[in-house]
């Protein structure tokens, strides 16, 4: 091996060990408190409540209906975004609050609310989509999600 193959292969190792010693490599989850959010987004940490699964979540209107419970079945409007601003989706959806069949960072955001409500909710990998993503959600996402308590039942 000659001396210029001896330096690209050095240079090429060099590149190689360096991409491993980023903090968060491609497609490697980012803790919510590292994320950069969209200014568009509103995102305050400072001003929201972490729940112990590590979702955030900020009332922007506290409702005047009943508190909802596990078991309600909750009608919702919500507006889901990724942390750079990219909206993903924006729809209303009925779902059963406590029984896993939405993303687990819903039913923890969602705890406490009141009908009539409105949560932005900010919700870590592991209780959203995880390493694998879904649709136009990357693996390993932060999402945010305003969701409005429409009614209980």
């Amino acid at each position: 091996m000659n001396r210029f193959n001896v330096s690209l292969a050095s240079i090429a190792l060099l590149v190689l060990v360096s991409g491993c010693l980023d903090s968060a490599g491609p497609g490697q989850a980012i803790p919510i408190e590292e994320t950069t959010f969209a200014s568009s987004l509103g995102v305050n940490l400072a001003q929201s409540t972490k729940t112990q699964n590590g979702v955030y979540y900020r009332d922007i209107t506290v409702g005047s209906g009943a508190s909802v419970t596990n078991g309600n079945t909750l009608d919702v409007g919500y507006t889901g975004w990724l942390s750079s601003g990219f909206q993903f989706e924006s729809s209303t959806y009925s779902f059963i609050l406590g029984t896993g069949n939405v993303i687990p960072g819903w039913h923890d955001g969602m705890q406490g609310m009141r009908v009539g409500g409105v949560r932005q909710i900010i919700i870590p990998p592991h209780m959203a989509y995880g390493a694998g993503g879904s649709g136009p959600i990357p693996g390993n996402a932060v999402i945010v999600f305003r969701v409005e308590i429409l009614g209980a039942r």
